[in-house]
């Protein structure tokens, strides 16, 4: 499955954005998927993760209460949406895949989107 990520961009603090994740080449509704981010020198972080059905989500406590996963299978795609975003949420953000059920560890996840820029000035 090839994933493209896509709805960054800059937003002062307080503010919102919703990023995209678009799937082709499988049957996406069998993909568990999980948005990811990664800060300039540091690791790449767990944000969020939804199951295959849209029923179930999980999120890092950073962003909990403010950051909510949907998706839409019929569009074969996975949404992030951001609210009250503070310059600590500045990074990359990455969606990712699997076959399998979710998952909040990186190494998991077999199929990954090209990132998307989210820069949170204060």
């Amino acid at each position: 499955v090839q994933l493209q990520a896509s709805g960054g961009g800059l937003v002062q603090a307080g503010g919102s954005l919703r990023l995209s994740c678009v799937a082709s080449g499988r049957t996406f509704s069998n993909y568990a998927v999980g948005w990811f981010r990664q800060a300039p020198g540091k690791e790449r972080e767990f944000v969020g993760t939804i199951n295959w059905g849209g029923g179930y989500q999980r999120y890092a406590d950073s962003v909990k209460g403010r950051f909510t996963i949907s998706r839409d299978n019929a569009k074969n795609t996975v949404y992030l949406q951001m609210n009250g975003l503070n310059p600590e949420d500045t990074a990359v953000y990455y969606c990712a895949a699997r076959r399998e059920g979710i998952h909040v560890s990186a190494v998991e996840y077999k199929y990954w989107g090209q990132g998307t820029q989210v820069t949170v000035s204060s």
